[in-house]
């Protein structure tokens, strides 16, 4: 029969394991996997390449509604497709926020008509993200937001988290906290450290984590959620977090890439593209991050990509918004600092993220029938990031030797990313 797309010789992840094998895909979906399949409209070739399950992002701000000259849904898309994601699911702290279901079918509508990504919005857990009252969380239900989250700001009030805890408990949702305290963190810009008291600069404590995990595996043990923990920076909250598994409790962790790869030393030269929430940490909180990663305690990467328009990272370290851009590198940065295995790459990358978004068709195995969401990762590529198709440009990784890259990204059948040229300069 004649495919219309077959990747190529690429090291398939599969049920059975990981085998070299042609992948031929008709009309959206895995027709077979094989060897020898010529007859097709278009080949890939995937030779020595890992061949997985299309990314998943937990954690990416697209900006729209109302924020548009930092990031759209479309070019955000196109930022991710570039980078392996077929699936992600966007942060509601938009303008106006996503606290009501016309705004979530708002950012899943938008996305739809790019074709080339699946976009779910996260959910408010507060009104306006203002920590006062309970968002709707029944409509935002009812509409498909599985994931719950003031992202950008913790829930500070424990009586009121609590009772969405218990709401969500019983429709089976996530609560996904960003956990910072509030009043700790409010003042400094920096990790609390010796950098800090180098540069002069108000440092953010470890400990403004620690309290408000702490807080929340306590919420989570009393009204037994889903509890999720965003961004995770520091050794003593994977401690926490092995320790609320241990004790059999529904938490979750993820990790990004840039908390993987830098430490405060990164923020000595204070160039804005390092100021994140949470900031950079010690090393030593970096290498465990990447232990627990490893090991499962953290159980996934999210992106955590915050665009920001130029004008606005263009200022003293001080006066600069946190975040920095990532879908289109994570996964070499997540390569080139962890050097994980296939199977447990794709787990982190896409499997476990594709779980908790509760998404029914990403994060599986590649298997006859099943849908043709697909990544072609090389995991030895060498390069060096020179662009991006983000409408930002803050990123610590232009410029910045990577190895692993990917090659192409597939999303129901139709390749979105394909890498032009290996000569890696672009």
């Amino acid at each position: 029969m004649t495919f219309d797309l077959v990747l190529s010789g690429g090291l398939v992840l599969t049920p059975d394991g990981i085998s070299t094998a042609d992948v031929g895909i008709t009309s959206g979906r895995i027709e077979t996997i094989g060897s020898d399949l010529s007859d097709a409209a278009e080949t890939i070739d995937c030779t020595g390449a890992w061949v997985g399950p299309g990314f998943v992002d937990l954690h990416a701000h697209l900006r729209e509604p109302g924020q548009e000259w930092k990031e759209d849904i479309a070019s955000g898309c196109a930022t991710a497709a570039r980078g392996g994601y077929t699936a992600l699911v966007s942060m509601p702290n938009t303008d106006p926020p996503i606290d009501s279901a016309p705004l979530a079918r708002f950012v899943s509508e938008q996305a739809r008509t790019t074709g080339i990504m699946h976009v779910v919005s996260a959910g408010c857990l507060t009104m306006g993200r203002a920590g006062e009252r309970m968002a709707h969380l029944d409509d935002l239900w009812a509409c498909g937001v599985r994931i719950f989250t003031d992202d950008g700001d913790s829930v500070s009030d424990p009586n009121l988290l609590r009772v969405c805890m218990e709401y969500l408990k019983e429709l089976g949702g996530v609560v996904s906290q960003h956990a910072m305290d509030p009043d700790m963190s409010r003042h400094g810009h920096i990790h609390e450290g010796s950098v800090s008291s180098r540069l002069g600069m108000v440092g953010i404590s470890s400990d403004a984590e620690h309290i408000t995990i702490e807080r929340d595996i306590t919420l989570a043990r009393l009204t037994g959620v889903k509890y999720h923990v965003q961004h995770v920076s520091t050794a003593r909250s994977v401690e926490l977090i092995a320790a609320a598994k241990a004790e059999g409790l529904s938490i979750t962790a993820e990790v990004t890439p840039h908390h993987l790869m830098f430490s405060h030393e990164d923020v000595k030269d204070t160039d804005p593209n390092f100021k994140m929430m949470p900031p950079l940490r010690e090393y030593e909180d970096a290498e465990a991050l990447i232990v627990g990663l490893r090991a499962g305690v953290i159980d996934l990467v999210a992106t955590d990509h915050a665009p920001h328009a130029t004008f606005e990272k263009d200022v003293p370290f001080e006066e600069a918004p946190n975040g920095v851009i990532g879908l289109e590198w994570a996964g070499a940065v997540v390569n080139t600092a962890v050097q994980l295995d296939q199977k447990t790459f794709f787990d982190r990358m896409s499997m476990a993220p594709s779980k908790l978004a509760g998404f029914d068709h990403h994060g599986l195995h590649l298997v006859p029938g099943g849908p043709a969401n697909v990544t072609v990762f090389d995991p030895l590529l060498q390069w060096t990031p020179a662009d991006t198709v983000s409408k930002a440009s803050n990123s610590p990784y232009l410029g910045r030797h990577l190895t692993g890259r990917v090659l192409a990204t597939v999303f129901n059948g139709t390749v979105t990313h394909e890498l032009p040229s290996m000569d890696g300069a672009s």
